[in-house]
């Protein structure tokens, strides 16, 4: 006998990130991992996974990924929204997310093949000042990140056409539209909830849109929920505040100092789970997700030498 589906998966289909906002499912702490990034444009269509399907030449898409992830090196694929390059070459950056080295530098390479010789420790290609806004469009990952995606793309290249790429994967497809704000590795979720100007001009001002924001790459999922607890608790929505001193995990439960101007937070976290749920449209089992959750939150004067 076929087993009968169980939670979500027993009900009509929608797509995940209705499903997501119906239940109101917390963004904060959910930013997957990436301390650096290998960004390649690749103006063609993208398989389900950019790099390894076609139209993108797979034994180098394998080579490539598997170079760009052995350096600890997180892989993106990249394109303008409704552009064409105007260059036959092939344009790339590395980027450093981690808090101090934040970093973009581009360069070209003539072939493809090429990018398989680009150093992978920031040593290559030129400095920009200029931000990256890369917004999730990959509908053959997940239909909403089209969906929901390219509107926010478009939204943003009205103003900032060149810090405005469409990109590959970024994980969360429930959190749909979802972008992340290079070089600080800033994720945010819902995108098309709110105007994506709002959250481009705030990074451009050094803050963070807090109720939008997923977490900042380079951190791990404690702190990241720990940063949203003390932004919600005291305020203050600059980019470098908060930065974590001390993070500790006893069983389920974490705490995570947070310095701060006038002292340091101390955030106290659990792990709970959500019920059974379809985490992407393309999935058909229902499972528990696990999320942190602040059970408390102080502040306390610097220590006295």
């Amino acid at each position: 006998m076929t087993p009968e589906p169980d939670g979500e998966a027993a009900s009509p289909w929608a797509p995940c990130s209705d499903r997501s906002r119906e239940r109101d499912d917390p963004l904060a702490g959910t930013a997957s991992r990436g301390d650096t990034w290998f960004l390649v444009e690749s103006p063609n269509g993208w398989g389900r996974h950019a790099f390894l399907d076609p139209p993108y030449d797979v034994a180098l898409g394998r080579a490539l990924v598997t170079r760009i992830e052995a350096a600890g090196t997180r892989p993106l694929a990249i394109r303008r929204p409704r552009r064409r390059p105007s260059s036959p070459s092939t344009r790339w950056a590395f980027i450093d997310s981690r808090p101090g080295r934040e970093t973009i530098r581009w360069g070209r390479v003539e072939h493809p093949a090429q990018l398989l010789d680009v150093p992978l420790d920031g040593s290559s290609g030129t400095e920009s000042a200029s931000p990256v806004f890369a917004v999730c469009t990959h509908g053959r990952h997940d239909q909403c990140c089209a969906v929901r995606g390219r509107p926010v793309a478009a939204r943003l290249a009205e103003r900032y056409p060149d810090e405005t790429w469409e990109c590959s994967h970024l994980g969360g497809d429930r959190f749909a539209g979802t972008m992340v704000v290079l070089p600080h590795g800033l994720y945010y979720g819902r995108a098309d909830d709110v105007d994506a100007l709002d959250i481009a001009d705030a990074y451009l001002r050094g803050d963070v849109t807090t109720h939008f924001l997923r977490g900042r790459s380079s951190l791990s999922h404690a702190v990241q929920a720990a940063q949203h607890a003390a932004r919600d608790a005291f305020g203050d929505p600059r980019i470098a505040a908060y930065a974590p001193i001390r993070e500790a995990r006893s069983d389920d439960s974490w705490t995570v100092d947070l310095a701060a101007d006038d002292g340091v937070v101390t955030v106290t976290l659990v792990q709970e789970s959500s019920g059974p749920l379809l985490s992407t449209c393309a999935a058909t089992r229902a499972f528990p997700v696990p999320h942190l959750v602040a059970v408390d939150v102080a502040r306390r004067p610097p220590q006295t030498p």
